[in-house]
């Protein structure tokens, strides 16, 4: 396939990433949005690194990959914690913890 049409997937996928993390209120959601904004991310690494063909921008994506697992965890843990001090995922609900 050719390096244009990965760019542009990348970019779709970078774009509805950027639009569920600035419309969604639920921290779950959220997250996901993340996830796939860091694959679109992954997906422009690896098809430049086949365009020029060199590895490390396949071992890059290796890393990012692994920062997203931890930062998954660490995200997802929480967002449990305000699911059980509010009773609700909303991210709008926050504010109330101050204090």
């Amino acid at each position: 396939m050719d390096l244009n049409a990965f760019l542009i997937l990348a970019a779709v996928l970078f774009c509805i990433g950027i639009y569920g993390v600035l419309a969604r209120r639920n921290g779950v959601l959220v997250l996901m949005s993340v996830e796939l904004m860091l694959n679109a991310v992954n997906i422009n690494l690896i098809a430049f690194s086949a365009y020029v063909q060199d590895v490390s921008g396949q071992v890059f994506a290796l890393f990012v990959i692994t920062i997203a697992a931890a930062e998954v965890g660490v995200g997802l843990a929480i967002v449990m914690l305000i699911y059980r001090n509010l009773r609700s995922p909303d991210l709008d609900k926050i504010d109330q913890l101050k204090g």
